[in-house]
């Protein structure tokens, strides 16, 4: 129906004049829009509430100065964000990113895309982001911890279990999630451990819940696989960055038979044909906070290419773990040129636009990022189960949730994606699936 094209490009010219120059929240919504109109052919009283135009404004958005002293006694300045986009399903629920490269329309991208990503999870959860123009790396632990308590100081009063509830992201690990709790606890002299998650397990954290994201990623990987008659054993994977999604990514791939190749940082490419030593890795990365130009140290038959692209690496499976915008047409032609039959995305929005639609004309099962990754949040909310109730799950029973939860949410973007008419497109699936629940729920509350 043409009618229904012409409002939703409307939509989007809406959006890039009202949040100008936010390339990324641009390229994320026009995204997510593009696939709605069947939706909206099959609801007409969707258009009629005008849940689009809702669900594309945040519902807050906060910016706020973060002052700090560093090692030397100097006063450091930066900028704090945390955007609640939608509250339709629950508590706004997103992570924090710590990176020079925040700015409010990255937030705002990731946050809009975590609406999507909650919803689709089946768990009560609202969509919500924030973070920081601030390098964690290089600093000490002691200018970490500053920053963190100045930035909680600010953030405490707008968050809360029932209200908002951060967690970690690019940036924010273990460590820093530690000095905001911390700093959260002392403002407000209560043991508030729901709000936040990605806590140690050693107080109120849950079990698996570091290695959730990459390991959901690997499990929608693994149920794609599987709906075309295949799996993971055998298959030569290669995984973008060496975070801590990346690393996960590549602990389960290897779990299940899988021989990952490479992995990258933001310098270079490690290149290990017999197949990646993790222990390595994770020593590097986990303890050290090195490079992984240092990895050729340890394993001398190992390549390292400094500047190098890990997507000219052939491989049969792609998992990009770094970050958004990542892996370009160019690089998504030569993974299919080299026999690629599966991406899965541990990233958020890691794939460009030409890319998608590259893989998905040649037929390569791809899962975007608010699907497969939405293993990190589901088990966000487990620990969230865990704090309301007082308890504490193993490891095996919270990965067992894990995989149960990603092996639905594959199933529900198969099934929606077969419903409007795109049979194994999980980015239609992803986002009409995630798109009807929170719409439904918005439409119930009224005009709010």
């Amino acid at each position: 129906m043409p009618e229904i094209d012409a409002r939703i490009q409307r939509i989007y010219e809406q959006v890039t004049q009202r949040n100008p120059g936010e390339l990324e929240f641009h390229q994320a919504v026009k995204e997510v829009l593009e696939t709605l109109g069947p939706a909206l052919r099959k609801h007409p009283e969707y258009a009629e509430h005008k849940v689009i135009e809702r669900i594309c404004e945040p519902e807050r958005q906060i910016i706020f100065r973060v002052p700090w002293q560093d090692d030397k006694g100097e006063v450091q300045i930066n900028r704090g964000f945390r955007v609640g986009f939608s509250s339709a399903l629950g508590p706004y629920k997103g992570g924090l990113r710590f990176h020079p490269s925040v700015l409010l329309g990255t937030v705002k991208f990731l946050g809009f895309e975590q609406v999507f990503k909650n919803a689709i999870t089946g768990m009560p959860l609202g969509g919500g982001k924030g973070g920081a123009d601030f390098d964690p790396k290089g600093k000490s632990d002691g200018e970490v911890m500053r920053f963190c308590q100045s930035y909680m100081t600010e953030l405490y009063r707008h968050i809360g279990e029932l209200t908002d509830v951060p967690a970690g992201d690019i940036g924010v690990g273990g460590r820093e999630i530690g000095y905001l709790f911390g700093q959260y606890k002392r403002i407000t002299n209560r043991y508030e451990t729901g709000v936040l998650t990605g806590k140690s397990p050693k107080w109120g954290g849950a079990l698996v819940r570091r290695e959730s994201t990459g390991y959901g990623a690997v499990f929608f990987a693994e149920e794609m696989l599987k709906a075309r008659g295949s799996d993971l054993v055998g298959k030569t994977c290669v995984v973008s960055g060496s975070g801590n999604v990346a690393i996960y990514a590549m602990e389960k791939l290897q779990q299940f038979g899988a021989r990952v190749v490479a992995c990258s940082d933001s310098n270079g490419v490690v290149y290990h044909e017999k197949g990646i030593q993790l222990d390595t890795v994770k020593r590097l990365k986990e303890v050290e906070r090195k490079r992984i130009r240092e990895y050729v140290n340890a394993h001398p038959d190992a390549k390292y290419i400094e500047g190098g692209n890990i997507w000219d690496i052939p491989c049969q499976v792609a998992m990009p773990c770094a970050t958004q915008n990542e892996l370009d047409e160019g690089a998504a032609r030569t993974l299919v040129k080299n026999g690629c039959i599966a991406v899965s995305e541990g990233a958020n929005m890691p794939t460009m636009p030409g890319g998608v639609k590259l893989f998905q004309e040649a037929g390569v099962a791809f899962a975007p990022g608010k699907a497969a990754n939405a293993g990190g949040v589901a088990t966000s909310a487990l620990e969230m189960q865990q704090n309301a109730s007082r308890d504490a799950w193993t490891f095996e029973h919270t990965e067992e949730r894990l995989r149960e939860i990603m092996r639905c949410i594959h199933d529900n973007c198969y099934a929606t994606a077969e419903e409007y008419g795109s049979p194994g497109n999980y980015v239609i699936g992803a986002n009409i699936a995630g798109f009807r629940r929170v719409a439904d729920a918005i439409i119930a509350f009224g005009v709010i």
